[in-house]
């Protein structure tokens, strides 16, 4: 395969945003909407909050810890018969969902299996995405993101709408039905060689050096403990609006709500991404720390309009920072390191994602409410957005050239570098 000097930035690659669109709505559009279905585990196999809280919490940490996986297969095989396997894992985990009869069933399948089936998908997918663009990598990642809010603002009535028809057993089976299409979202996805590529070592001496790369590292702290708070009100959105005395259908509208706040906000972001001279990681701080704020301010809301009202506010600031956290890596790392960047950094911030939601389910088992749950998971993004403040070039903008220290150390080493944004520690 003949090697392009730069990304496309276009072309074939608005083929790969659609993929990345019907990804990310079949994916965390189903993680989002599956709020709906903690109240009737709950019911059905008589747990505690904190414990059905583990169904979605070990499916968001097998995606993001066995991302590495799917990095190195992708590099090996190329995306495309990656991402068709992850989407026929996805399909069969929600399927034997159905026959569940105890949580143990569903933290095997929905949490391993389809988590695993996740994980070979989402990685490859957005790595792939981020190899087609340059200029507008941050307005594709939006766009290509923009599926979660739009299948959030969905899937959240149409899932309550098949639990009131179907029972939760046949709207598991739907589900399963609608994850097949991950299959498609990966035959669209054509593999692309840049010039940037490492010419030399596979993703172990990759690996290593994103190891030793200081801003890196402390972009990945930052982004696990964002990664704690991020999930909570998908989760537990519904079940806090119930104990406030909500019927389930305005609840689960509430969640759509905010699903379409979240998609204006992916879009505006990517948008605000390309147009705004200097770093991305400054919008991305801006929008993680609004979002943080606007869980701490949850508790105090009780009146349905501040309710919707921060539910909006949340919605946009959390749909805002998503395609940015991609934009970021890609400047800390280069292009050419995108799948096995992305692959490490989602498997250590799966750490995150585990303890996130049954943390949240344990505070309101203790306290008999959610509102220390919401309180926790906004300290969690303020943390994460306070360590962002020291990557590189936060306060100026970066310098056109690598430094010659970094050069000099490849080359003794012997372990390729970045060509674009490795800055200093």
């Amino acid at each position: 395969m003949a090697r392009r000097a730069e990304p496309p930035d276009g072309g074939w690659g608005w083929m790969v945003v659609l993929a990345a669109f019907f990804q990310s709505a079949l994916v965390f559009g189903v993680l989002r909407a599956f709020g709906v279905f903690f109240v009737e585990f709950e019911a059905a196999f008589e747990e505690p909050a904190a414990r059905v809280s583990w169904i979605a919490s070990i499916g968001i940490a097998v995606q993001q810890f066995g991302s590495p996986v799917g990095s190195a297969l992708s590099t090996k095989f190329g995306p495309r018969p990656v991402v068709m396997t992850g989407g026929m894992l996805a399909a069969l985990g929600m399927l034997l969902a159905t026959f569940a009869t105890s949580l143990s069933h569903l933290y095997l399948s929905i949490g391993l299996l389809s988590g695993s089936g996740w994980a070979l998908t989402v990685t490859p997918t957005m790595a792939c995405l981020s190899r087609y663009f340059s200029r507008r990598r941050s307005l594709a990642m939006g766009l290509g993101l923009t599926g979660v809010g739009l299948s959030s603002f969905a899937f959240a009535p149409f899932f309550q709408w098949l639990l009131s028809h179907y029972a939760w057993r046949g709207a598991l089976l739907l589900v399963s039905a609608l994850s097949l299409h991950l299959v498609a979202c990966g035959a669209l996805l054509r593999p692309l060689s840049l010039a940037e590529d490492p010419a030399t070592g596979g993703p172990g001496a990759q690996i290593a050096s994103l190891l030793h790369h200081g801003p890196f590292l402390r972009y990945t702290v930052a982004l696990t403990l964002i990664n704690t708070g991020y999930f909570i009100p998908y989760v537990h959105l519904v079940a806090h609006l119930q104990d406030l005395n909500w019927d389930p259908l305005p609840a689960a509208f509430l969640i759509s709500v905010t699903a379409i706040s979240d998609l204006v906000g992916r879009v505006a972001s990517g948008w605000l991404g390309d147009a705004v001279p200097g770093t991305v990681a400054r919008l991305l701080m801006l929008w993680t720390t609004l979002t943080g704020v606007s869980l701490i301010l949850f508790p105090v809301a009780q009146a349905p309009t501040t309710l919707v009202a921060l539910s909006v506010a949340y919605g946009f600031t959390s749909g805002a920072l998503s395609p940015l956290v991609f934009s970021v890596l890609s400047e800390l790392v280069g292009t050419g390191r995108m799948y096995c960047g992305l692959g490490l950094l989602q498997m250590v911030e799966s750490i995150g994602g585990l303890l996130g939601p049954p943390l949240s389910g344990y505070l309101r088992d203790v306290t008999g409410n959610y509102m220390a749950s919401f309180m926790v998971s906004g300290a969690f993004l303020l943390l994460g957005s306070g360590i962002l403040i020291t990557l590189p070039h936060f306060c100026c903008s970066p310098p056109t050239s690598m430094p010659q220290d970094l050069v000099t150390e490849a080359l003794d080493t012997k372990v390729p570098l970045p060509t674009e944004g490795l800055g200093e520690d």
